[in-house]
């Protein structure tokens, strides 16, 4: 089996070797670049405290894992972002290899291969493996499949270790407790149970970050999507379920791929709709799936599973969380499509023959692969990424918010002012991208425009930071000073790191 794993490695990290000439692309600006925690090895771990996003930022989350390994690389490479991209291929190539390692315990070679290489070229990999913000997925799954993998060998210190890699990298690597329990259920009765003293320990883990999470990570005014904002539970699974919708067709056809699933990529639904009803049949029809194919196909129940599991902590399903949909966090429930692909070459192979059987799979591979290469550039630069967002998806009122960002930094005003009122059209209810507009608008002398922008937060807290900033800046465009003056001494107690943005107006 080592020529295999050895051959589904290679290919794992050979699609993604051209992005080591790619640089810092949005995110990776503020959690790499310009992050003095990610630059040295001891900053990374003076900073175990700190939650992962600048505190400036309000954004929070934990993950000090991914930190550390940032820190890692920058010492090594000098900062260059060149190096840390070859170190997400690398993470891919390992991750995909303890997938195929777990799936050869119910297919043959041929299955397991076939397996791996879907997994390693699946074009929703792009984003997670060409963005090095998607090392936390990276690292979470390696943790999560090689704490799976360390048990069934009972290795019980490394599968704790695995497991703690998993969710101090990511949040929802605290599934890895369950995916374990999802193999040793797989396993059977047979096997012998494992010891109570390595569930103790995998317990005290998870709790220790949870938390740990919630005192450093836990930021409750910037929590949510902003689709989210002000509505209920209905109101939040009538976006939620077509997500899951969206998510069980780009595993399955991945043609349409986004760098955003915002509004209107996912319109902003406010009742019942057939993508809900479809996607809450995604929702009962995957861990059912898991069940019916125990004994028929187990490579399957566990990716089901483990697809289920992988997706839950971000579903939105039982609260809403930051994103609506994200090609990255289905980096793990890309195992569900492999492994079928995998069992369905196995199948092949039984009836027509091996040979028949692997052109099926060649052909599968390459079509999973040239999607990918393809989707790569994309992921080059800001401005390849913005662009690629305007072309293909011009409904994304976030990519002309992005637009208009830009055209304002260059002094277009006019231009940056048609790509916020068609921001605006298309999804009036971010209050960050009002606040943001405001701020434009003052800063061009239209106070008026930019006091009924500033009037639609009297509706919700929601995004009061940004609103705080722009009725800052209103009070002094009209010269009342101490109006201005108590805004800022409110929002610097209210929110961590905004004095420091205040100050820079009252020298």
């Amino acid at each position: 089996m080592r020529r295999e794993l050895l051959l589904v490695f290679v290919a794992a990290v050979a699609l993604y070797l051209p992005t080591a000439r790619y640089g810092f692309v949005q995110d990776d600006r503020a959690i790499i670049a310009s992050n003095p925690a990610a630059h040295s090895i001891g900053a990374a771990l003076r900073a175990f405290d700190d939650p992962y996003w600048p505190r400036e930022t309000g954004a929070g989350l934990y993950r000090p894992v991914t930190i550390l390994s940032y820190a890692i690389d920058w010492t090594v490479s000098g900062g260059r972002p060149g190096w840390l991209h070859l170190m997400n291929a690398l993470w891919h190539g390992l991750a995909t290899v303890l997938l195929v390692v777990l799936l050869a315990r119910w297919l043959p070679a041929l299955g397991a291969v076939a397996a791996g290489l879907v997994f390693a070229w699946h074009p929703v990999h792009v984003e997670a493996v060409a963005s090095l913000v998607g090392r936390a997925e990276l690292l979470a799954a390696v943790g999560i499949l090689g704490a799976t993998l360390a048990a069934q060998r009972r290795q019980w210190g490394v599968a704790v270790l695995c497991a703690a890699l998993a969710m101090f990298s990511k949040e929802h690597g605290v599934i890895a407790g369950v995916v374990i329990l999802l193999d040793r259920w797989l396993q059977g009765s047979d096997e012998r149970p494992y010891p109570r003293g390595f569930w103790i320990a995998l317990a005290v883990v998870t709790i220790g970050f949870l938390a740990a999470w919630f005192a450093v990570g836990w930021v409750g005014e910037s929590d949510e999507a902003a689709v989210f904002y002000d509505r209920g539970t209905w109101g939040r699974l009538a976006i939620a379920l077509p997500a899951l919708l969206r998510a069980a067709l780009l595993l399955i056809w991945p043609a349409s791929l986004s760098v955003d699933y915002n509004p209107q990529v996912l319109p902003a639904r406010a009742g019942l709709s057939i993508a809900a009803v479809l996607g809450f049949v995604v929702l009962v029809g995957t861990p059912t799936l898991a069940l019916w194919c125990r004994r028929r196909a187990p490579a399957i129940s566990f990716a089901a599973g483990l697809a289920a599991l992988s997706c839950l902590p971000t579903a939105n399903l039982f609260f809403p969380s930051g994103i609506v949909l994200a090609e990255r966090n289905l980096y793990l429930a890309a195992a569900l499509p492999a492994a079928v692909v995998g069992w369905a070459a196995t199948w092949l192979a039984s009836r027509r023959g091996r040979r028949p059987a692997a052109v099926a799979v060649v052909i599968v591979v390459i079509s999973c692969g040239w999607r990918s290469y393809t989707r790569l550039p994309a992921w080059r630069d800001n401005r390849s990424q913005l662009v690629t967002l305007l072309a293909e998806h011009p409904e994304s009122y976030r990519a002309h918010a992005s637009a208009a960002a830009v055209l304002a930094g260059i002094g277009d005003t006019a231009g940056a002012r048609r790509e916020y009122r068609t921001a605006d059209s298309l999804f009036p209810g971010d209050r960050y991208l009002n606040g943001a507009n405001a701020i434009f608008l003052i800063g061009i002398g239209d106070t008026a425009a930019a006091v009924t922008l500033i009037d639609r937060a009297r509706e919700s807290t929601a995004g009061e930071r940004m609103t705080l900033r722009a009725k800052f800046l209103l009070e002094l465009a009209r010269s009342r000073r101490a109006q201005a003056a108590a805004i800022a001494d409110s929002a610097s107690k209210r929110f961590a790191g905004e004095q420091r943005w205040y100050s820079q107006f009252r020298q």
